[in-house]
């Protein structure tokens, strides 16, 4: 048996046929999938734009951070150096 073949039939359960896949793929996992989707605890709008704004103002102090500390770094590397006039 195919590494392939174990992946997508779970141990113990016989192999399905071409046509039993292809009524999995086009009935049952649509189902599966929606069931799913029902379980999941989705965010509500005010905590979505409240993740989305501290994702900005994080990148933006993280850009800040690392301009300020790559300055700092290159003038005591070009001082050190005696580069850049």
């Amino acid at each position: 048996m195919s590494n392939r073949a174990m992946a997508t039939t779970p141990p113990g359960q016989p192999r399905m046929t071409l046509a039993e896949r292809v009524r999995f793929l086009f009935t049952e996992f649509p189902k599966q999938v929606r069931q799913e989707a029902a379980k999941v605890t989705w965010p509500s709008r005010k905590e979505t734009l409240i993740t989305t704004a501290m994702v900005f103002a994080m990148s933006i102090l993280a850009a800040i951070f690392f301009v300020v500390v790559d300055s700092l770094l290159n003038f005591g590397v070009s001082k050190i150096l005696g580069l850049g006039g």
